[in-house]
């Protein structure tokens, strides 16, 4: 084991008391460990600071004012004097020109993400350990005495969905770990599944989950060495390579003799998965779509070796632009995470209010179109995305209508997730023009209807109920499939908005990002509503 070397900073009017422990030279990073709030200190953190050293890390940890041997009373510690009081230490004791490996757990979850907002693409990699983040009005409040005023904010119900630091951690692109107990007596799951959502949007992510380990995941740490090391290898895989060392490897292997990847960017508008650009020395570009979210993860063997099987038929037929597949690991065996590398298709996505009737003929026409593929074999029957009993209560008129069995039906090819996010669009005025159809992985045998629920349901959050309500007739119009009578078709139609209750909000991430900001969750509850109402009073 590395030395244990204690150090004593002054920082904020009080002296703190640290602990380092020292790695090979040059050390890979400097690691800062961050302990969580009550009675959390440096001390339950060494077998860490030992683990990280051990793997050639310069590791810090100390005890925030109040805590421990430092200095200062906690009722009047606040969350900015917890971020001043780690950059003070970081500054004194890190290389300046060194990457930063953050480590917080539980209250340091806020702090680490207010350290990534602070030192940018100097961090190189997250751990986080039962994190918690807060409302932005709680930063500057002392923490009292546990009946004041700071007290009063985390405790009102939701005040954590507009916490700061769930945007720092969606920008983040670098190395994430999330370790979370099976059950955690502290931290509400609503707020570990937002910190999972915001670092499964750019970072190379891992949701690690610790049957029976509580929430104390820094003593848990110090009595489980094998999960503790586990841990550390995590947060250090890929260190210099924003984590991603195994995927730029596949990635190499996957491209023509003698040409490398000059650059990557992020593209925006994707949900399931991550997407990139990718620019190789030659002019020639490539998508890389990759499954980080736990879920999608979980599910991508056979939702990406699904799209590139059907990426290869489409590319046989006339009138669906669809991407060549390149390569595909679907089960994330050469990669960090499951991948599928495939060609650019030209374009972009519109979720903007201009042209919008002429967009709306367009998605209705490249529907029709798609309904007319004959695969050679049959794809799985479709999978229903929400069920009388997940719907939550308010509802009941609507989900009357569902709790019936599905009706009988003439089944063809469907997208199944066909809706605006997924359509690259070229041109403008009489040029305007459909350059691509995205995201193959639920492609299904089912009702056409549903290809046409879900597209409206999609239109009526993003422009309003009407665009929702009339689709059909645009895409019967264009040359679609003979859609249901009145009440089956209210089924397929109320089956797929249904299951955007009571969350619409999550559909519409992505739409955001491409400057649809004022699609607030407020919004889109009332969008959402008058649809349905709109759906049972034209169909009912």
């Amino acid at each position: 084991m590395s030395e244990l070397i204690p150090f004593t900073h002054v920082s904020d009017g009080e002296r703190l008391s640290g602990l380092s422990c020292g790695g090979a030279e040059p050390a890979r990073a400097t690691v800062v460990l961050l302990h969580g709030a009550g009675n959390g200190g440096k001390e339950r953190l060494v077998p860490l600071l030992a683990e990280f050293a051990a793997h050639g890390c310069h590791a810090l940890a100390f005890d925030f004012s109040g805590h421990g041997e430092s200095t200062g009373l906690l009722r009047e510690l606040s969350l900015r004097r917890r971020f001043e009081q780690t950059v003070s230490v970081i500054d004194a004791r890190a290389r300046e020109d060194g990457p930063l490996v953050l480590i917080g757990f539980s209250m340091s979850g806020q702090t680490v993400a207010d350290l990534v907002r602070h030192y940018g693409e100097r961090v190189a990699a997250l751990g986080l350990g039962a994190p918690a983040v807060y409302a932005g009005e709680a930063w500057d409040v002392p923490f009292g005495a546990g009946d004041g005023r700071f007290s009063e904010i985390i405790r009102r119900p939701g005040s954590w969905r507009a916490a700061p630091a769930l945007d720092v951690l969606r920008g983040f692109e670098g190395r994430a770990v999330l370790a979370v107990p099976d059950t955690d007596e502290v931290i509400p799951p609503a707020v570990t599944e937002a910190l999972s959502e915001a670092l499964a949007r750019r970072a190379q992510f891992t949701h690690w989950e610790l049957p029976g380990a509580g929430h104390r995941l820094g003593l848990w740490f110090g009595d489980h060495p094998g999960d503790r090391r586990e841990f550390v290898t995590a947060v250090l895989t890929g260190l210099g390579e924003q984590g991603w060392s195994a995927t730029r490897a596949w990635v190499a292997k996957q491209l023509p003799e003698g040409r490398t990847v000059t650059t990557s960017s992020f593209l925006t508008g994707g949900w399931s998965a991550q997407m990139r650009r990718l620019t190789l020395d030659d002019g020639t570009e490539l998508t890389l779509r990759t499954f980080v979210k736990p879920f999608f993860r979980r599910h991508a063997p056979g939702l990406l070796a699904r799209e590139a099987e059907m990426l290869t038929l489409l590319a046989e037929q006339e009138g669906v632009p669809v991407a060549e597949p390149v390569g595909v690991d679907a089960t994330g065996e050469h990669c960090d995470h499951p991948s599928l590398l495939m060609s650019v298709l030209p374009g972009r996505v519109r979720v903007d209010e201009e042209e919008l009737d002429a967009r709306v003929d367009l998605l209705a026409a490249q529907l029709a179109r798609i309904h007319r593929v004959v695969p050679r074999e049959r794809p799985r029957t479709y999978q229903a995305w929400t069920s009388p009993e997940a719907v939550p209560p308010g509802w009941e008129r609507a989900v009357d209508v569902i709790r019936r069995s599905p009706p009988p039906y003439d089944g063809c090819f469907l997208h199944r997730d066909f809706h605006p996010g997924n359509v690259l669009f070229t041109g403008s005025g009489a040029g305007l023009r459909i350059g691509g159809v995205v995201d193959w992985v639920e492609t299904s045998w089912g009702p056409a209807d549903l290809d046409v629920a879900h597209c409206s349901t999609a239109l009526a959050l993003l422009h309003g109920p009407d665009h929702g309500l009339g689709f059909r007739e645009r895409y019967e119009a264009r040359g679609g499939r003979r859609l249901a009578g009145d009440p089956e078709h209210l089924y397929w139609r109320l089956l797929d908005a249904l299951a955007y209750v009571p969350d619409a909000a999550k559909l519409a991430g992505p739409w955001r990002e491409l400057g649809r900001t004022d699609l607030t969750p407020e919004v889109l509850g009332g969008r959402l509503e008058a649809y349905v109402t709109g759906l049972l009073a034209r169909y009912g």
